[in-house]
């Protein structure tokens, strides 16, 4: 009769064992991916950082190049009107 008792509490008891080890599989199963998303996340967030550096370099040249293009532009019309007065002279 004890025999028969047993049962159900060895059978309750290999359940628990089972979910525990499954519970534990996933614990660490969700750690490996969260390291994972982690050095996931630094990697991202230095290539933002990198494309952010490239950005405001560009930005810096583009202004330059404005700048230049700008004055070239005064240069060549300055040039245009002395040709200008030499056609009207």
């Amino acid at each position: 009769m004890t025999a028969i008792g047993q049962q159900p509490e060895i059978d309750t008891l290999t359940h628990l064992e089972d979910r525990i080890q499954k519970a534990v599989a996933l614990v660490h199963l969700l750690r490996k991916e969260k390291e994972a998303a982690l050095h996931d996340l630094a990697a991202a967030q230095e290539l933002c950082n990198e494309s952010q550096e490239t950005n405001a370099k560009l930005s810096e040249e583009i202004e330059t190049l404005r700048a230049e293009r700008h004055q070239v532009r005064n240069r060549i019309e300055k040039l245009l009107g002395h040709i200008d007065e030499l056609g009207a002279a």
